[in-house]
């Protein structure tokens, strides 16, 4: 397929899944105006935003934060983190002070909700129009509300799934791409992963082999006992082919610097990473989904239960969510926007780059969603991820 029509393909699947996110949720999804004013009328004031490091680019060279300061008056402080388990464990040092934006993935939530550390969102304060009807909808069963409470908005999604030199691995496509490809024989000192998230991909592959059955994945949160089986099976697994790994990562500059310095040539990666590779680095760098789904996550806005300028983040969030603000963001970090009307604001770079990472409906329909933390899925999470580096 030409350039053109897989540049043209990925705009109308930005299209068709507005519009069909919009109708399943019973009815026309409201574009609202780019950059419009904020329910929570604050027009001074700081807003102390913690946000994952390669959001970073697009606040500063995006000028999303220097557009947002011009259009409200309120000053940006960007503190960022590199994981989940930092943003997690810094507000919970500080007992959720400190910040009144944070980040979290969807399916984390419950981490939070545990010891109050995020409050309850008030939607009457910002444009809940304005995000993807279908995503606010589905987020419910991924962790975003607590005791019938809605704590977390979605954000922006983007998945995990494999980034590959073409040169070296010429006979990888799409369609075929499997995670198994990454545990091959000959690969020695070849593949980057980070473990945490690697031990999941591992599980998709072995259950569609028939080797270790987990009901897609999903018996790694349906109880402690089905748990600790999978893991321990998968890791054996693992632990056994140790001698492929080149490199781990555990942040995207990590991931990046696996195949740029290390010499990684295929491995389990967030989506940025391998856009981000074939953009800066050359076209030989691919990245797309497996035939058993890559690992999909939404990052979501939340309001941390000691946030002292609520009303400035309530601003915050409105403009983040406008249609401009989410095309700015997708173009500069590769992730998908959950604002409505996003799509319109793409590059035609970005669209590329969607085709490239989901070249059909099925790639996407295919996706294979982090399920909410059950209490014992971390702890055994880090037991083998431990068991699996140290062996």
């Amino acid at each position: 397929m030409s350039e053109t029509n897989r540049t043209g393909q990925a705009a109308a699947m930005f299209r068709r899944r507005t519009l069909l996110g919009a109708a399943a949720a019973g009815g026309a999804a409201l574009v609202a105006a780019p950059f419009a004013g904020s329910k929570a009328r604050a027009s001074s004031g700081t807003v102390n935003v913690f946000a994952w490091g390669d959001y970073v680019q697009t606040f500063n060279e995006g000028g999303l934060a220097k557009k947002f300061t011009d259009q409200t008056g309120i000053q940006v402080q960007l503190s960022t983190y590199g994981s989940n388990d930092e943003l997690e464990n810094k507000l919970r040092a500080s007992g959720g002070k400190g910040f009144d934006i944070v980040f979290p993935s969807v399916d984390t939530g419950p981490n939070y909700y545990k010891d109050g550390l995020l409050a309850p969102i008030d939607e009457t304060k910002f444009k809940v129009e304005q995000v993807i009807p279908s995503i606010y909808k589905s987020s419910v069963r991924l962790g975003a509300t607590h005791r019938g409470k809605r704590h977390l908005i979605p954000f922006d999604w983007g998945t995990e799934a494999i980034t590959w030199d073409s040169e070296k691995h010429p006979d990888l496509k799409y369609g075929e791409l499997s995670y198994g490809d990454m545990w091959k024989e000959g690969l020695t000192k070849q593949v980057a992963m980070r473990q945490k998230s690697v031990l999941v991909g591992l599980a998709l592959y072995l259950d569609s082999t028939g080797e270790v059955k987990s009901d897609r994945g999903m018996d790694l949160v349906k109880s402690e006992a089905d748990s600790r089986r999978v893991f321990s099976e998968v890791t054996d697994w693992a632990i056994a082919r140790k001698p492929i790994i080149c490199a781990y990562w555990n942040n995207a500059t990590e991931a990046t610097s696996a195949f740029t310095d290390a010499g990684c040539t295929i491995g389990q990666t967030w989506d940025t990473t391998g856009i981000l590779l074939n953009r800066n680095n050359g076209s030989k760098w691919r990245y797309s989904m497996p035939k058993e789904g890559g690992l999909a996550w939404t990052d979501t806005i939340g309001i941390p239960a000691g946030a002292e300028n609520v009303e400035q983040a309530y601003a915050f969030i409105d403009f983040m969510l406008s249609p401009e603000a989410g095309g700015i963001f997708s173009n500069n970090t590769g992730y998908n926007s959950c604002a409505v009307g996003a799509d319109q604001h793409l590059s035609e770079e970005n669209k590329a780059a969607f085709a490239m990472a989901y070249p059909d409906q099925a790639a996407i329909d295919n996706l294979w969603w982090w399920p909410p933390q059950t209490p014992f899925f971390a702890a055994l999470r880090t037991e083998y991820v431990e068991k699996f580096t140290n062996a």
